[in-house]
């Protein structure tokens, strides 16, 4: 059983049974129209993809070989993207009142924030500390949004 599912399995008393092949969906409630209507709604491998992009984005641009323009008060903004609309919007409406979607959300916003320290640090002349920032807590940001991502389409009966 994955993180996601442990998480989601919001009643204390029934014991976690990590080979079990009940799938998140059930565990949520949801049966497998729900679980597809999820699915529906957000593009998890297109999520994971775009913010994976980003760490290549950020060091095109410190390194100066990106024409992107970025806005650090804008990127900081973890409601922007397709995953941040989603997230804000019908999945929190769908998933909301799971602690593991809270996780994902707050993970999410981590990970803006640090994109967005990246941008501020290297626009505040200090290439090294956005380096840093980027190969540092930026990428753990960014891998843990991707994991919890892969978890959720694992869990929702998705490979």
């Amino acid at each position: 059983m994955g993180f996601f599912s442990r998480l989601f399995n919001w009643d204390d008393k029934k014991p976690v049974e990590p080979d079990t092949d009940k799938s998140l969906a059930s565990e949520l409630g949801l049966d497998a129209k729900a679980a597809a209507a999820v699915l529906a709604e957000i593009d998890v491998d297109s999520a994971i993809a775009a913010h994976e992009n980003w760490k290549l984005r950020l060091a095109n641009h410190l390194n100066g070989t990106s024409t992107e323009q970025f806005d650090p008060a804008v990127v900081c903004l973890d409601d922007r993207c397709d995953l941040g609309k989603w997230l804000h919007g019908a999945g929190r409406e769908r998933l909301g009142k799971y602690p593991a979607f809270s996780v994902l959300v707050a993970r999410h916003k981590y990970f803006h924030l640090q994109a967005s320290t990246v941008l501020l640090q290297k626009q505040g002349g200090d290439a090294a500390s956005a380096e840093k920032t980027l190969n540092g807590a930026f990428k753990h940001g960014s891998n843990q949004v991707v994991l919890l991502l892969k978890e959720l389409k694992r869990g929702l009966g998705t490979r």
